[in-house]
């Protein structure tokens, strides 16, 4: 039965605790034991009831296997990241591309697309390109909204590229694969940085002054001419090179193949990052700070996807799923119709709160609805993913901007988000048309997992 005063309190409470400032962990909580407290009868019996909900939620989630992912695949980036490898592999790229134009752009698509296999947060690319490609480019003359919509736009790519913290949490939400929904990201993922690649280099070309007017001479600068950009030698780039090859072959392909579980896969890319990052030059104290801050970053995930699950039952209970579900199913809109109203839902949500937040609320009820309209699961999470990405350049709570905004305080106090948001409008036009590419043709995305899992 639809307990429709109970559903629209929840709903109401949900959004009125965030507005006004509520961690959205809290929020769902607190929401959650109000519905459950209301469904089950509002008297003592219930109170009780809402107290075993709430530990036995708890406890599936912290005894489940999987949920380990998330830390063991931030933690394998935190250890990369601050190996300085990186940084080789950006430099290395751009040497290899100085004849092009816009090189150190591109340097920084293909750069955060490699990043992106080994970490799967585009925040952390997004602050970690920020301060690697940002000074690099302004010391090149390279028109800073330009440079800056360069880092924000493949900063998304984090997202997409496996392994990817949202594909994590979508595949536990709706109970799929995370192995399948990896391999579909593949493709996806680097349609949209080839994309990326096109525009920066037609747009090099037809504004070469926004790229410091030509492919990357020396540029003066505050206390005379710039040296080249500080260079990395050829061993330093192949050993970099080749420690996030090994770590994206062992790794995905392990789970491909049926060698690792998820979860397995990574605890053994934790293992190898940490192998390369004292290769490297890591020190102890570095490794402790990386432990630390992979901590600090993962557990309100975690704690989120235990809110998330309990939310998810307490509308369950009032019936909230079910009815939105018929409502779309019953509106008589064709599929397509039904995708874009989902994915205009995902925009409006990304303008006010994170993609995690977003998928939470959100995939456990749209992902049953587009199965029954006939697409595929495995590509609609793909679709689902690149959306709830578009939103985090969304005007005007867009986290990737206000990231990037934060990450080059040191280099330009002054920079406005206003200008990162405009620049990084054609990078959010390029994601819509991949997804719409992928909506027309679901094989992008599907390729992959059916060759390797059937």
């Amino acid at each position: 039965m639809f307990e429709v005063n109970t559903a629209v309190l929840l709903v109401v409470s949900l959004v009125g605790l965030v507005a006004i400032g509520v961690h959205i962990a809290i929020a769902l909580g607190v929401t959650s034991a109000l519905g459950i407290f209301l469904v089950t009868g509002a008297d003592a019996h219930a109170f009780d009831t809402v107290q075993r909900m709430l530990a036995a939620t708890a406890y599936e989630a912290i005894r489940a296997y999987v949920f380990a992912v998330i830390p063991l695949f931030m933690l394998m980036g935190e250890f990369i990241g601050k190996s300085g490898t990186i940084t080789d592999v950006y430099r290395g790229i751009n040497r290899l591309l100085h004849k092009i134009p816009g090189r150190l752009a591109i340097a920084t698509v293909v750069g955060n697309a490699l990043f992106s296999f080994v970490t799967g947060v585009s925040i952390a690319s997004a602050a970690a390109f920020s301060r690697i490609a940002y000074p690099e480019m302004k010391r090149y003359g390279y028109h800073k909204g330009f440079a800056l919509g360069a880092v924000t736009g493949s900063s998304c790519l984090g997202m997409l590229i496996p392994p990817s913290v949202l594909m994590i949490v979508w595949g536990i939400l709706t109970e799929q694969s995370i192995g399948q929904i990896f391999a579909a990201g593949i493709l996806p993922g680097l349609l949209l940085a080839s994309l990326f690649i096109v525009y920066v280099f037609i747009f090099a070309l037809i504004k070469p002054e926004v790229v410091g007017g030509g492919t990357g001479a020396a540029v003066v600068v505050e206390n005379g001419v710039a040296d080249d950009m500080d260079d990395v030698s050829t061993s330093q780039f192949l050993i970099s090179l080749a420690g996030i090859l090994l770590v994206i072959v062992a790794v995905l392909g392990g789970i491909w193949f049926g060698v690792f579980t998820p979860t397995e896969g990574a605890g053994a890319g934790a293992l190898i990052g940490l192998a390369l990052g004292v290769i490297k030059g890591m020190r102890f104290k570095d490794i402790i700070d990386s432990i630390l801050s992979v901590g600090r970053t993962s557990a309100p995930i975690l704690l989120l996807l235990v809110t998330a699950s309990l939310y998810s039952r307490t509308l369950a209970m009032t019936g909230l799923a079910n009815a939105i579900e018929g409502l779309f199913l019953d509106s008589g809109m064709a599929p397509w119709m039904i995708i874009s109203v989902m994915v205009l839902i995902w925009f409006a949500l990304g303008m006010i709160i994170d993609s995690i937040s977003i998928m939470l609320l959100t995939a456990a009820i749209f992902a049953p609805i587009a199965v029954k309209l006939g697409y595929d699961p495995i590509a609609f999470a793909i679709i689902g993913i690149i959306a709830i990405e578009a939103g985090l350049l969304t005007p005007p709570f867009g986290l990737l901007v206000y990231t990037v905004k934060s990450s080059i305080q040191e280099f330009d106090p002054d920079m406005s988000v206003l200008t990162i948001f405009k620049s990084s409008t054609p990078y959010w036009i390029i994601m819509l048309i991949g997804m719409v590419m992928i909506i027309n043709f679901p094989e992008i995305a599907t390729y992959l997992p059916e060759l390797l899992f059937q």
